[in-house]
């Protein structure tokens, strides 16, 4: 996949995108990642990327003319584009699973108290929001999409599977996660975890998963119980057991 990113701070995302899982899929050619500095592209002598609103207001507005030219200049048009706004479509699994499909990208990182409405209307962009808070720039909620759209792509993780493996992608939060000493300052790792039998050990993440979520994220457990898949007995049975305790209290 090739993800274009308009930013007036491209340096902001090196160390993301250089880095780590990112970094490695880069370097195999699976994500192909253009920053586009969106001064380049203004025609002012002083690289000017702003002005003050019409009608008033408080803040400055990113110009047109500078990001016109840097889409110009990926050939944007028809492209798939999405600009990071507060005001677009929260991203949840299902978006991030549509946008993973893309063969490129284009994701434009606003800055100041907006950009130029006429931007949006003539490159049909999509607006996409990370959750119901404002930000100084658009491009912390670009990494976050970058990241998360990235893992569903083939080859990106070690195992094809791990990234369907999420807990949260079944609808579940994560169920908790252990490793060496087994016990340390008198904390022991629960011994269901050592008796060698995988389905009582898939039992037991499944039953902390559910409580997890029932506790943590209602609206995700009322979610669940309603559009569950086909369960097994034991699964069927921890699921009842978990779902009585929200009735008792």
């Amino acid at each position: 996949m090739k993800i274009n990113v308009l930013t007036l701070f491209p340096e902001m995302f090196e160390p993301v995108v250089g880095g780590s899982i990112l970094g490695r899929a880069k370097k195999k050619g699976i994500l192909d990642i253009n920053l586009i500095n969106i001064r380049d592209f203004s025609q002012d002598k002083h690289k000017k990327a702003d002005d003050y609103p019409f009608g008033g207001g408080v803040g400055m507005v990113m110009l047109a003319d500078p990001v016109f030219r840097a889409l110009e200049s990926i050939s944007g048009q028809g492209k798939k584009a999405l600009y990071m706004s507060p005001r677009g479509e929260v991203l949840n699994h299902e978006k991030i699973r549509q946008i993973s499909k893309e063969e490129e990208l284009i994701i434009l990182c606003g800055h100041y108290e907006g950009i130029d409405e006429r931007i949006l209307e003539y490159w049909n962009m999509e607006e996409v929001s990370i959750g119901d808070y404002v930000l100084t720039g658009g491009e912390l909620p670009a990494m976050v999409l970058i990241d998360s759209v990235a893992r569903l792509i083939p080859e990106v993780l070690a195992g094809e599977e791990s990234a369907e493996e999420e807990s949260i992608y079944s609808g579940l939060l994560e169920y908790p996660q252990y490793t060496k000493p087994r016990e340390y300052r008198g904390m022991m790792v629960p011994e269901v975890l050592f008796n060698g039998n995988h389905k009582l050990i898939a039992l037991w993440k499944y039953e902390k998963s559910l409580e997890l979520t029932r506790d943590r994220r209602p609206d995700l457990f009322q979610r669940y119980l309603k559009g569950h898949g086909e369960l097994s007995k034991e699964q069927l049975k921890i699921l009842k057991k978990v779902e009585s305790a929200v009735e008792k209290v």
